[in-house]
């Protein structure tokens, strides 16, 4: 007699099987509380987010005012208001500080962003990042906006990275896909490198000097890395894509391939560059030798180094700060602030006839959407 229970027994052992054994060693190596803990295979996707809901426990939100070290004007918080889950896409929107404490609250506030509960404490206090005062002359941050994190959840050494989103458009709004070290190995930034998938710019009629869009039509996917903030070589690693409909548009997969060897750059599975150092690693790339400083990668046994250990992955919406929009590109309206001015914040709040009118913030024009964040290991 055929014993079925024993036959479906012996099936399941066999997919058991055919999971856990490898046809490939994989290189990729994970942490974190949503990091796989069975074997790792070639293929495997090892991190997924269809954006169904929004997954705190997947994702972490940042909770300052700094804005790096770009003078941002935008507040990172956890509101529903900047980071919601609708329909199957994930949204980063931008709101305005003075829709919420009034116009006044700008010039005259105190913010203390250190909330009662765990979740509600300042994740970074770097340039200022959980209490400022508002001043006549230095305005409190006038945008909120959101930036989440897999740091606790998700880290990982090489794989492939696929991102499916719509940028927005919003002129001086600045959205991001990218990753940074989770435990800055070599150092602080750049040392332990940035790795950025994509960036843009939501104006869509930023034009440089040599006439091309820089906003909307153009993406940008960059490493940074060096010695020292000094000797940031990002120039030497940095690609761009055009596209004259805007990215804005509609929506295309951003890629990162990251082996042990190199790391490449795709858009909708069209190659931007690969970036792979020679022997002598980034050192040599970036002609280091004459900076002043020691190699500080020189205790690696890879030429990647810094981009040889696990990185954690962000998704954010900034807006202007005093570095990414260039003071010579003309704009419709102009600029309404200097990137070398002392009072850039309240220079773009005063500015706002400039750039509100192009948020069109009573639909999603100016929210950064997201369908899927996807990793493979390789």
């Amino acid at each position: 007699m055929f014993n079925t229970l024993w036959y479906g027994i012996f099936l399941m052992g066999l997919f058991h099987s055919s999971q856990t054994q490898c046809t490939k060693p994989s290189p990729t190596t994970v942490s974190g509380t949503h990091a796989p803990t069975t074997t790792i295979c070639s293929g495997d996707l090892i991190f997924e987010d269809e954006f169904d809901e929004l997954d705190l426990q997947k994702w972490n939100h940042e909770l300052t005012l700094g804005g790096g070290g770009n003078w941002e004007f935008q507040w990172y918080a956890n509101s529903r208001y900047n980071s919601y889950v609708e329909n199957g896409t994930l949204f980063l929107k931008p709101t305005l500080v003075a829709d919420e404490y009034g116009e006044m609250f700008l010039s005259t506030g105190n913010l203390d962003i250190n909330g009662g509960a765990p979740a509600d404490q300042c994740t970074n206090p770097a340039f200022y990042g959980c209490q400022r005062q508002g001043t006549t002359q230095n305005y409190l941050n006038p945008v909120k906006s959101a930036r989440i994190r897999t740091v606790h959840s998700f880290n990982f050494k090489y794989g492939k990275v696929e991102v499916r989103a719509k940028l927005p458009a919003g002129d001086w709004l600045w959205p991001a896909i990218w990753m940074l070290p989770r435990w800055n190995q070599y150092s602080g930034w750049p040392v332990s490198g940035e790795i950025d998938i994509m960036e843009s710019r939501g104006n869509r009629a930023l034009v440089n000097a040599s006439g091309v869009n820089i906003g909307t039509q153009m993406v940008g996917s960059t490493l940074h890395w060096g010695p020292s903030a000094k000797y940031n070589k990002y120039n030497l690693t940095h690609l761009e894509k055009l596209n004259p409909d805007g990215f804005d548009t509609d929506w295309h997969k951003y890629q990162l391939l990251w082996d042990e060897t190199s790391l490449q750059f795709s858009i909708d599975d069209e190659v931007l560059g690969k970036i792979e150092p020679p022997a002598g690693g980034f050192w040599e790339l970036g002609n280091l030798s004459y900076s002043g400083y020691d190699n500080p990668w020189k205790g690696s046994k890879s030429k990647l180094a810094p981009f040889d250990q696990e990185y954690y992955i962000l998704l954010n919406l900034a807006c202007g700060g005093v570095s990414y929009f260039p003071d010579e590109a003309t704009n419709p309206g102009g600029k309404p602030w200097s990137n070398v001015s002392p009072t850039a914040s309240k220079d773009f709040w005063k500015g706002k006839d400039q750039w509100l009118p192009t948020w069109q913030l009573g639909n999603d024009t100016a929210a950064f959407k997201i369908d899927y964040v996807r990793v493979w290991a390789l």
